[in-house]
């Protein structure tokens, strides 16, 4: 079932005689769950046309670097085999995304594209919009209730928009049916430039930045994703409430990667853990998480254009740092100092290992080691810079909704003051050490960071 609330037309074009209809595919990057991709394909059944689905691969994606382009790539295997086996062809197109889609679709008879909510691919989306003579439809995947239905506006919390999603929870909730192609477009002579069989190969010819290097402890893809949610369900779900906040129990599901890329749909996870023998609460644990604070991110990036920035921090939260700026710092280190885990905090020295080493950061330690770049830096601003730029280029789930809001919760964002004023922080809310110590068993997540490297 695709909600007619998932559906926006991007033009006023009609659709036109063509040879397929085109699934241009950027921020869904999977065959399973996928609204646009099963749009596509019903459009073309009753066009009686085959499918092909293009992607725009760019050796420049913001701050994007060989980590993430492995990852990608390896997803962008499963996506070719899959198709394949549902007699649709995929062609990878070397260059901006935009300009593939625009490629493509002069012999199109209608365009289908996915959501992003990214300041770029909205821009993508507006220019293929504007440049094709074809009718372009942006089908919603990437959240599990679109963010119009939810709000207009931007919500300031986790509590403000908790009511309006449980409210239109249901509705949206619903399984998505596979559309069969009545026509296979294998045989079709269209054709890329990319060949993704062979991730290794592509990933080699790309003009990349290669500081950081891909990851051995994620494989990509949605084939690897699904099997990682069955194996989360039948041996962590239960518990997780009480434990995912100890960093050194392995209580995750690891699908911060996969939502990232696109590689598993939001909703396919949802209704799998609502399916579950998992305790209510455990269920209801991961589903605020899943649901409502992803979704709380994806309103904040739609509804601010500077959801990147400093200036996009709550003016209470600019105000009381700005009041404690030139407070005494009990360290102050330099980002080389920072990035290289060369601190006095062993604890802080740890996550920032697990980041650059695997590309994942226990959530709780994410949230102590953004707190801590604040107190060791010399001016808010700057380390609201360097805590975007280090979680950026590390995580393999960083430059999307949930890590602009996730940075800029550690200045302020979808939280409230909290007293008594402490210096640096203000009434920003502050984390120590004391804290991790009493509440976990830290010192063996550290023994576990160091036995990564090893």
């Amino acid at each position: 079932m695709i909600q007619p609330e998932r559906i926006r037309p991007l033009n006023d074009k009609p659709e036109q005689s063509g040879k397929y209809v085109l699934y241009w595919m950027q921020q869904a990057m999977r065959t399973r769950y996928n609204h646009a991709l099963e749009h596509a394909i019903h459009r073309a059944n009753e066009l009686d046309l085959p499918t092909v689905v293009c992607f725009g691969l760019m050796d420049d994606y913001p701050e994007a670097n060989e980590r993430h382009y492995a990852f990608m790539l390896e997803g962008m295997r499963d996506v070719e085999a899959n198709l394949k086996a549902r007699g649709i062809k995929f062609v990878i197109r070397h260059g901006p995304p935009a300009k593939a889609a625009i490629h493509y679709a002069k012999d199109a008879a209608a365009v289908v594209c996915d959501r992003g909510y990214l300041r770029h691919q909205k821009a993508w989306r507006d220019e293929v919009a504007d440049a094709v003579d074809c009718a372009v439809t942006e089908i919603e995947s990437d959240v599990v209730v679109p963010v119009e239905v939810v709000s207009a506006k931007h919500e300031s919390a986790a509590r403000t928009i908790r009511s309006k999603i449980h409210k239109h929870w249901d509705t949206f909730l619903q399984p998505l049916r596979e559309t069969k192609p009545k026509r296979s477009s294998l045989r079709s002579r269209i054709s890329g430039d990319i060949d993704v069989t062979e991730p290794e190969k592509a990933l080699a010819k790309l003009k990349l930045d290669r500081s950081v290097k891909q990851t051995t402890f994620f494989i990509g893809g949605e084939d690897k994703a699904a099997a990682m949610l069955a194996d989360f369900i039948k041996h962590k779900l239960d518990g997780y409430a009480e434990g995912r906040n100890e960093p050194s129990a392995d209580r995750h599901s690891y699908m911060a990667p996969y939502l990232h890329f696109g590689q598993i749909s939001p909703l396919d996870i949802a209704l799998q853990v609502r399916a579950s023998k998992a305790p209510k609460a455990d269920r209801d644990a991961y589903l605020e998480e899943l649901i409502i604070r992803r979704e709380l991110s994806a309103n904040f990036c739609h509804y601010c254009e500077n959801y990147d920035r400093y200036e996009a921090l709550p003016d209470w939260a600019k105000k009381t740092l700005a009041e404690h700026t030139k407070d005494d710092r009990p360290h102050v280190y330099t980002l080389e100092q920072l990035e290289s885990a060369k601190t006095a905090d062993p604890y802080w020295n740890a996550a920032q290992k697990q980041m650059t080493l695997t590309g994942f950061m226990h959530n709780y330690m994410r949230m102590y080691w953004g707190k801590k770049i604040l107190e060791w830096t010399r001016s808010p601003k700057e380390a609201f810079e360097r805590t975007l730029y280090l979680n950026n280029k590390y995580f393999l789930c960083g430059r999307d909704v949930n890590a602009f809001a996730n940075v800029a919760w550690i200045f302020g964002l979808h939280d409230r003051p909290w007293g008594p004023k402490r210096k640096i922080f203000g009434t920003v809310r502050y984390m120590n050490a004391a804290g991790l110590e009493r509440k976990f068993d830290i010192e063996k997540y550290v023994k576990q960071v160091a036995a990564l490297g090893e």
